[in-house]
This record gives C-alpha cells, structure tokens and sequence, in this order.
C-alpha cells in the first residue's frame, strides 16, 4: 500500500507571482523529476551523451560566476529590474549587465518590458532546481 502526504508547495509563475498548492509528495517528486525512469547512462548511445554533456557543461559554465548565480538567486525569489540586482549585489550597472546579457544569451533569463524598465525572470525551471541545489549545498545553517 502506498502512502501519500500532502505537502504545501508554493508554484512559481512566469510574472514572478508564485501561487501556493496543495500537492502529495508523489506529485511534487513526479513534477521536479518527470524523466526519472531515464535510461542508464550505458544504454544511452556516445552521440547523445556528449551532447547531453555539452549542454550540461555550458548551462554549468553560465552559472560558474559568482556575480551571475548571485542574480540568480534573487531571481529565484521573484522578478527584479536591473536597478534592483545593482543595489542587491552592491555592484556596478555596466556589470550588472554584462551579466545578465550573458545570462540572456544561455538562456537562463528572460526579460519583459514595463515602461521604461526591463524585468529579468528566470527562463527554465532547470536553473531555479540549480540554484536551489547550489543553496542546499553551500548554505550554512543557522547557528543554534
């Protein structure tokens, strides 16, 4: 007999809104891991696992800079203007962009205008788990 809890999950929208949901642990697992029945790595033939690296190894190169996965991790939160992640990361406009520019051209971001200001939002789910996974891993916890 299997077993389901409910757990409160909060879901993220694309506006940077993020709804809350009662979902069981199955459900959540099953969302998080929708390819988890994936084939061992030696029945995948050699062609698709260099580009599966290929592609792994740029998404990780995107977030190998300390300035980007900062962003990134507000942007996990919600939706910020460049403005906004200048005064987070107490860094310079010019970098600020030439991070985030390079953050579009991986395709980890995505931007929609409001007015006269532009809005980043994460563009793939695969780079909230990363940055999640980067946060569980480096995080210290708190003293106590």
């Amino acid at each position: 007999m299997v077993t389901q809890t409910c757990v409160a999950e909060r879901i993220f929208m694309p506006d940077g809104q993020n709804r809350d949901s009662d979902r069981s642990e199955e459900e959540v697992r099953l969302s998080v891991r929708p390819d988890a029945a994936r084939a061992s790595t030696s029945d995948v033939p050699l062609e698709e696992l260099q580009a599966e690296a290929r592609e792994a190894s740029d998404f990780l190169k995107a977030l190998g800079h300390e300035g980007r996965l900062l962003m990134l991790y507000f942007l996990c939160e919600r939706d910020h203007s460049v403005t906004e992640l200048e005064r987070l990361i107490m860094s310079r406009q010019a970098a600020v962009s030439q991070q985030l520019a390079r953050l579009r051209h991986e395709k980890l971001v995505t931007t929609r205008r409001e007015g006269n200001q532009i809005f980043y939002s994460l563009a793939d789910e695969r780079v909230r788990e990363a940055v999640l996974l980067m946060q569980k891993l480096f995080r210290a916890a708190p003293p106590g």
